[in-house]
C-alpha cells in the first residue's frame, strides 16, 4: 500500500478537484528516494549451545565480523541505521561490526530472528521442522519483510543506507520476496557467515539485487556457512 494511488481517497476526487489536483496530489505522495538495504548474516557461532545465549560467536565468528565491518566501512557510505536480530549470534556480530561504523544507531527487533519462514519446494530430509513452526515463524518473518522491505516514505529527501544483521533463512526468504520470486525456493539460496546481500529498492517500488552472499572480501580461510 505504498503506491500513490493507494495513498490518496479517490473518492473525493470530484468535478471541483479535477484532474490537475489528483496528478498533485499523486506527485505529493510519489517517493523520491533510493533505499539500500544491506542484509548481513552472523557470523560462525556455538553450535553446541542449548539456549540461545549459549550460541555466541566463536573465535572465527569474531574475526568473520571484523572483516565485514571492515567491508562495510570501506565502502564509504553514510548509514543510517543497524537494525539487527535479538538472537545473541546476531547481536554480538552487531557489537564488532558497529565498532567500524562509530554513531550509527543500533536497533534490536524480534521481527528478524531465525525461523522457518514457508515450507521449502523441492523439501530436504536433513532439516524438517514441526509444521506448526511455520505457521508461527512464518507470520513474524513475513512482518519483518512487509514492516522493513519497501519504497522510501514519500517524506524522505536523501538516499538511505541501511543495515540488517540477522539470519540465513530470514535473509533468503526476504530476498525471494523482495524480488517477486516463488518464497517457496528460499532453501535453494546459500549464504555464508558475515556474508554480505545487497538489495537496492527505487522511488518507483522496483527492487535490484545488486549482490547475494558476498564474503569476497574474506580469505578462503575463513568462509564458512555453519
Amino acid at each position: 500500500r505504498r503506491e500513490p494511488l493507494a495513498l490518496i481517497n479517490i473518492k473525493k476526487k470530484n468535478e471541483e478537484t479535477g484532474e490537475e489536483e489528483l496528478a498533485s496530489r499523486l506527485d505529493h505522495c510519489k517517493a523520491k528516494a533510493t533505499r539500500h538495504i544491506f542484509l548481513i548474516r552472523h557470523s560462525q557461532y556455538n553450535l553446541d549451545g542449548r539456549a540461545d545465549k549459549d550460541r555466541t560467536l566463536t573465535p572465527l565468528g569474531r574475526e568473520q565480523a571484523e572483516l565485514t565491518g571492515h567491508r562495510l566501512a570501506s565502502l564509504g557510505l553514510k548509514f543510517d541505521q543497524i537494525i539487527h536480530s535479538s538472537m545473541t549470534r546476531a547481536t554480538e556480530t552487531t557489537e564488532i561490526i558497529s565498532k567500524h561504523l562509530p554513531g550509527v544507531k543500533k536497533i534490536s527487533t524480534d521481527l528478524l530472528r531465525e525461523g522457518a519462514p514457508i515450507e521449502p519446494d523441492p523439501p530436504v530430509s536433513h532439516w524438517k521442522p514441526e509444521a506448526v513452526q511455520y505457521y508461527e515463524d512464518g507470520a513474524r518473518i513475513e512482518a519483518a519483510f512487509r514492516n522493513f522491505i519497501h519504497r522510501a516514505d514519500a517524506k524522505q529527501e536523501e538516499d538511505s543506507y541501511e543495515i540488517f544483521v540477522c539470519h540465513a533463512n530470514v535473509i533468503r526468504y526476504i530476498v525471494c520476496r523482495a524480488l517477486q520470486f516463488p518464497p517457496e525456493g528460499w532453501l535453494r539460496l546459500s549464504l555464508n557467515n558475515g556474508s554480505i546481500t545487497h538489495l537496492v529498492i527505487r522511488p518507483n517500488g522496483r527492487v535490484a539485487l545488486r549482490t547475494l552472499g558476498d564474503t569476497g572480501f574474506m580469505p578462503p580461510d575463513k568462509i564458512t556457512r555453519t
